[in-house]
Order: C-alpha cells, then structure tokens, then sequence
C-alpha cells in the first residue's frame, strides 16, 4: 500500500482556498502526497503573491490548475458567469486531471477533500472509487442553514425555483444558535435577481451532491458553535485550522503580503491599534469610504487599515482631502496585509472587520475584541455570533441614508475599547478555541480520526 495521495479542490474564493491550504499542511505532515487543484486564474495569483521564503510550504504540496470556463479578462466577481463555468465546465477537467495523475504517477488518487460549495466534484470522485471528503470552511450555523432550504420551501417561508422570500420573518433553527433574518439569507444578499437564482440553485444542488461524501469537516469548533454541531452529530469540527498553525505559514493569499505593517506595529505602544480589514470582496462608495477614513482620524488612535487597490472607485482621489497629511505616521494603508501575524502583535488593541469567517476565527483565536460591519453572504450570521452569542463585539449604526457616520465610528472604537468586559470575554474565548485544536481537544481528535481513515 503506497502512501495516501489527497487530491483537494478548494472553491475559487480568497475566503475558502486559504483554510483549504491551512487543512492540506496538516495532511503534508502525516506523510500524505497531496495535491491542489486551483482554477488557472487563481493559481497565478497564488504563485505570484508568495514570495522565497514561502514557496517551500507551497512546495510540499503540489500546486496545479485546471479551466473555469472564462476568458482571462471575464469578471470572476460575477457569480452567474462563474458558477456557470465552475458547474459546466470544471467536471470535465477534473476527470481529465484525475486521470493524468494516475497514469503517470505510481501514487494514485486516493482521496478526494473538496470545498463543500463544489460538491459536484464527489460525483467525479465517484467514478474513479476514491475516498470523498467534503470540506466547510466557514461557520456550521451556514451550513445548517443551508441544509434547512428544502424546509423553507416546504413552510412557504421561499419559492422553490430561485428561493425569493414569501414571508419575511428571522429563523432559527435551535434556541441557542443566532437567528437568521430571510433577508440576509446567503443567496439574497446579491442585489439581482439572476445571482440569488443561480446562487440558490447551487445550493440546491450541492445539497444532493454532497451525501456522496463519507466525511464533512467544518473549519469550527464544537466550542464556538456547540448547538449547531448538536443539530448535526455527523458533521465534525476540525477547527478552526489557525488556531494551530501558530508556528506555520498561511498560503494562498491572491495579493501579496505587506509585511512592512509589521515594522511600523513595532513601533506602536501595547494594545494601541486599531485594525481595518474587510476582506477581498467588500467594496465601499465614495460616501462611506470618506466617512471611514475621517471616522479613524477622529479616535486619536494609530490605526492599520488595509485598503485593496479595488476596494472604491477612483483609488487615487479615494481619501478626504489633506487626510493623508494630517494622519502622517500615526495611520498606516497597506494593499494587504499578514492578517494572522496582525492579529497576534501585542500592539493591536482591537479588529475592525467584515466578519468573514476567516477573520472572525482569526480574531477569535487571538483574543481581540471586535467592531464588525459585514458587507453580505454569511457575514451577518458571523456579526450575530460576535455580538450575541460570545459577546466579543459590538455593530455600528447606519444613519437614514444608510450610512454609518465618522462620529458613530470614533464612538463606538471607543466604547468596545473602554469596557473591560470585552476583551475579557474574548481572552475567554480564546482560550476554549486554542484548546479544542490542541491533543485532547474535540477538534484534534476528529480530524485524527478522518486522517486515520484516509490512511
């Protein structure tokens, strides 16, 4: 019996191909042959951002792409052209792929670990025999809202065919999991019709498609999320992944790291920071991002803000006239940033966020206190957790244009960082999560158990 060979196929998103990487250098050091399949517009990305010291962790695994049905200069951010390639055009290539490697090398495919949004990929797996693993990497209570879809359609709470909304109301599953408002349902968060119709009915899909898996492992801890993993026992935390590569090195990034942010935090007093990150989709009008920026300069504080070159139109004019001045060294912008190495630098006071589930787990795992303004899918979801169930954050207010204002900003920085009790309750936090990844931990000991399996 030769070594195990995981072939791994992470959705073509920035959020989900980097806890793919963080699961693939767990099974690198169990001894596995492991290679990942990213879409050719995603791998030169990846190739491109990491630099020398990188590439060796990138090297462990073997890196290969296949097509994603657009040409290079179509729009990925536009979901129905996507997904449309991802469904028609990715199984065939996969195929191709799968018998390629197995011609050529000695060790065949053994398993098959895929993000669970491309579960058509168990269906390939299928045909070839091999060990299927379903891979979520965002928070359980997604995806048990995801699972309950055919009951909303049963309750007439949404259509059938494109998932509109019928009865507006907030839906929760168990008592003790954050309520979800129809409103902010995943597919309903893209303001056209067409995208929540084709994000509905892949939804629909992958449902079906993903009980050919033997195995789901969720990128959550049983401690984060102890009744939506009740809801569904046969569903395994293995999470979160970050908070047991404290010593490794996070691939996968689409931009290249700033790493200088690090020197400059070097040089800022002890919980002193505010952190800005909203991830790699949250884009901002002209309007809001001006209130932003004075919002920062109002609190007095250093602040790192992680501003992407796509993030509002018209970068060059993006700023408040003379910001940039008046802030001088007390603000630092930088395209993108080593997030996990931000999160852990004992100047960093508090993590301003989107609250992408990446983010959360990371601040989570690092004891921060939050300020969180999700911009759509499952960021409200994630917010509700922050702000109800743990209590480690708080939301800001938008005013009647739906704006949220630079003196709602400063108020609300200050307040999360005057009370205590937050960062109390986040260092609390912590310390459950960083416990559940370790030996005896709930975590550990399921995703020792799947490792031994595909052993």
């Amino acid at each position: 019996m030769g070594i195990p060979h995981v072939l791994a196929v992470p959705y073509p998103a920035q959020g989900h191909v980097i806890p793919m990487m963080e699961l693939l250098q767990r099974f690198v050091k169990q001894g596995f042959k492991v290679t990942c399949v990213n879409t050719d517009f995603n791998h030169d990305r990846i190739m491109k951002s990491l630099n020398e010291k990188d590439s060796h962790v990138a090297g462990t695994i073997q890196m290969t792409a296949i097509p994603d049905g657009l040409g290079p200069s179509e729009d990925r951010n536009d979901f129905v052209k996507s997904l449309k390639g991802i469904f028609e055009v990715m199984p065939g290539k996969l195929e191709e792929l799968i018998e390629m490697i197995n011609e050529k090398e000695d060790n065949k495919i053994t398993c098959l670990v895929a993000d669970e949004n491309m579960g058509w990929a168990f269906k390939v797996a299928d045909k070839f025999g091999i060990k299927k693993v379903a891979f979520w990497p965002a928070s359980m209570a997604l995806l048990a809202s995801m699972f309950n879809v055919p009951k909303l359609i049963e309750d007439k709470i949404i259509n059938s065919n494109d998932g509109t909304v019928r009865k507006h109301q907030m839906i929760s599953l168990s008592a003790d999991m954050p309520a979800i408002s129809t409103e902010n349902m995943v597919w309903a968060c893209f303001p056209d019709l067409e995208t929540q119709k084709s994000v509905f009915n892949v939804i629909l899909k992958t449902n079906e498609f993903v009980k050919l898996a033997d195995f789901i492992i969720c990128n959550s801890a049983y401690e984060l999320e102890p009744a939506a993993f009740t809801l569904f026992p046969n569903l395994l935390s293995i999470g979160p992944l970050i908070a047991t590569n404290q010593l490794g090195k996070q691939v996968g990034h689409f931009w290249p790291e700033d790493s200088t942010c690090l020197t400059w935090l070097n040089q800022q007093p002890v919980s002193s920071v505010i952190y800005v990150a909203f991830g790699s989709f949250t884009v901002f009008d002209p309007v809001q991002f001006h209130e932003l920026a004075l919002g920062l300069e109002q609190t007095n504080m250093p602040f790192l803000w992680v501003v992407r070159p796509d993030m509002t139109d018209a970068m060059n004019e993006a700023y408040p006239k003379g910001f940039i001045d008046r802030i001088g060294s007390r603000g630092r912008m930088v395209g993108w940033a080593p997030q996990e190495k931000v999160l852990r630098h004992p100047s960093v006071a508090c993590f301003l966020t989107h609250c992408g589930w990446n983010s959360t787990i990371e601040g989570v795992s690092n004891g921060m206190p939050f300020l969180c303004w999700p911009y759509f899918a499952d960021q409200f979801l994630n917010k509700s957790y922050i702000c109800d169930v743990w209590k480690v954050g708080m939301g800001f207010d938008k005013d009647e244009c739906g704006i949220i204002r630079q003196g709602e900003i400063k108020n609300k920085v200050e307040h999360l960082l005057c009370d205590k009790q937050y960062k109390a309750r986040a260092l609390d936090l912590k310390d459950k999560v960083v416990n559940s990844v370790h030996e005896q931990g709930c975590s550990n000991k399921n995703l020792s158990s799947v490792i031994d399996w595909m052993k």
